[in-house]
């Protein structure tokens, strides 16, 4: 009698309590809870609340001894107010920057240079190398002559270009060699390798793929910090 009653509880009877899963296990349906510490994803379709990253998602950082992107490498120097002082490399220099530190530093053969430093000035310098020899070659077109071996000699409105183009030459070789110098400085090379020059050909090729790596640690030797 008493198998039959519990039998009848158990069909017309109340609902049958839901069981319960084991300590620390969800239940059947339910997600999964997130470790200690961390936020749970946000629902199928739904943006995180601004300013947090969503769940699962990995900031990329930059490789050990890198730096990140527009900024100087890790243990770059600087002075007050967070510049980068003149005895020291600037790293992202822009054009207008990177002649007046050319000048600035007019035989200076210590520290270091960096590639933007460089590149923009000779981009510079062979611009308006390039421009006055086209305005002076128009210019010399008049009573201009050809040799017998067909050499066109320039008329007299050359000549005063020709005094500008040996002023650019000669009051800009020192600040070039102290330039390159200081870029194989930044690449912990000594500045006597600029000595390789002298190969016909062969040395300024060498010379300018040292001038495209990349900045090294090792370089910092070289520096002469000043108050």
């Amino acid at each position: 009698m008493s198998d039959q009653n519990d039998g009848a509880d158990q069909r017309g009877g109340q609902p049958q309590q839901p069981q319960q899963p084991p300590y620390g296990l969800p239940s059947y349906g339910q997600p999964t809870p997130p470790p200690y510490g961390q936020q749970s994803p946000p629902p199928y379709g739904q943006q995180p609340p601004y300013g947090q990253q969503p769940s699962g998602h990995l900031q990329q950082q930059p490789g050990y001894g890198q730096p990140s992107y527009g900024q100087p490498p890790q243990g770059s120097p600087s002075g007050p107010g967070g510049a980068v002082p003149l005895w020291a490399p600037l790293y992202g220099a822009g054009p207008v920057v990177a002649v007046k530190r050319f000048f600035l530093k007019y035989a200076d053969f210590t520290g270091r240079a960096s590639r933007s430093e460089y590149w923009w000035v000779v981009l510079a310098n062979t611009v308006l190398y390039f421009v006055l020899g086209i305005v002076g070659f128009l210019a010399g077109l008049p009573g201009s002559t050809t040799d017998y071996d067909g050499t066109l000699e320039p008329g007299p409105g050359f000549i005063p270009f020709g005094f500008v183009f040996a002023i650019l030459f000669f009051g800009t070789i020192v600040p070039f060699l102290s330039l390159g110098a200081r870029r194989l400085h930044d690449i912990d090379l000594s500045g006597w390798l600029l000595l390789i020059n002298l190969v016909p050909y062969l040395g300024g090729f060498v010379i300018f793929i040292l001038s495209l790596l990349g900045p090294k640690p090792g370089g910092a030797r070289f520096d002469r910090p000043r108050a």
